[in-house]
């Protein structure tokens, strides 16, 4: 008899599971899916701003700070055949670039597209560039000056560098391997491994280890080193550069999935992204993003300003797709054997 009581009390449970599921599917089905490795605490107010302007309902996905980007687009490609994804909100480019290359991306050449200069946007319409950020070598303003052949030679206990599997540091270790070569770049990796060098989860990390004093100097972004800067802490920046003086700049990318449920609305949601309102409120924010297309520079941070000359400087990222794919086929035997 309890035998029976118990097995009914299991039936009603599932029951009612199912039935809150289905609630929730049919809650959720018209709201606009947004994939997002943004930072969350500042993609939500430029996203729920786009809920009160249009009246479009939007549910997002963000990634780890540990597998920015990488993350959201291998599930994109995970759900090719059966789309879940609407938009993808990328901070980077070169993962988008994947997908377009795997035939996942859909063309919109609204009005943000229109807007972008040609070197940030894909000829075809599947993904536009906004908000930059730099890569950037953070140090501590009390620690004695460091000259960046360091980098190359002598002890890096002190400095830091997240895993470069991920998001902005694979953008940074693509482009060592196209412009050093595959060779030079896997031997500097090894000497900077073996030399003692600080390797951390993600990029707030790598800032965490100057800005606490455990390193005096590191590799993040723009926007970590503002955090750590608006925070009060002892620390001050360059721009990470080649040597030939050219930057790694690195967009953010808005791209609509193929087939995606919601694709008009997505539309819309993309030409928002890509507006001059969107740019220049991505520039006020505290991560202090480097507007693509025009804007009013009158109302840009002084901060944002100084950037934007290190930005003009970028290294071409869009033809990268190869080295890429090589670099993290590498990658990925160094660090997941």
């Amino acid at each position: 008899m309890q035998d029976l009581r118990n097995t009914k009390r299991n039936l009603i449970l599932v029951l009612l599971l199912g039935v809150g599921l289905l609630v929730w599917q049919s809650l959720d089905r018209d709201k606009l899916v947004v994939y997002c490795a943004h930072d969350a605490v500042f993609a939500e107010a430029i996203l729920r701003d786009f809920e009160k302007q249009t009246g479009i309902p939007v549910v997002v996905k963000f990634d780890t700070e540990a597998t920015k980007s990488l993350g959201l687009a291998e599930q994109i490609i995970r759900e090719a055949a059966h789309p879940r994804c609407d938009v993808f909100w990328n901070n980077e480019l070169l993962g988008t670039l994947d997908l377009a290359e795997r035939g996942l991306l859909d063309s919109h050449k609204g009005t943000g597209w229109q807007r972008i200069p040609a070197q940030f946007r894909d000829a075809d319409g599947r993904w536009t560039g906004f908000a930059a950020r730099l890569r950037v070598i953070i140090t501590r303003s009390d620690a004695p000056p460091r000259d960046d052949t360091r980098i190359f030679s002598g002890d890096l206990t002190r400095f830091a560098m997240a895993k470069p599997l991920y998001g902005t540091t694979l953008t940074h270790y693509t482009v060592l391997w196209h412009d050093w070569g595959a060779a030079r770049l896997q031997q500097w990796h090894a000497d900077t491994r073996r030399r003692g060098l600080r390797e951390v989860p993600g990029n707030a990390q790598s800032k965490d280890t100057v800005a606490s004093g455990a390193c005096d100097a590191a590799f993040t972004d723009t926007d970590d080193f503002f955090e750590a800067k608006d925070e009060g802490k002892p620390v001050t920046m360059r721009p990470a550069q080649l040597e030939n003086g050219q930057t790694i700049c690195i967009p953010n990318t808005v791209a609509i999935i193929r087939n995606a449920p919601h694709a008009e609305n997505a539309r819309k949601l993309a030409d928002f992204l890509l507006s001059a309102k969107t740019e220049l409120a991505l520039a006020l924010s505290k991560s202090r993003q480097i507007p693509l297309g025009p804007v009013e520079e009158s109302q840009l941070p002084a901060e944002v300003r100084e950037l934007l000359p290190h930005a003009a400087r970028g290294y071409p990222l869009t033809g990268l797709l190869a080295a890429r794919n090589e670099c993290l086929a590498w990658l990925k035997r160094e660090y997941l054997k």
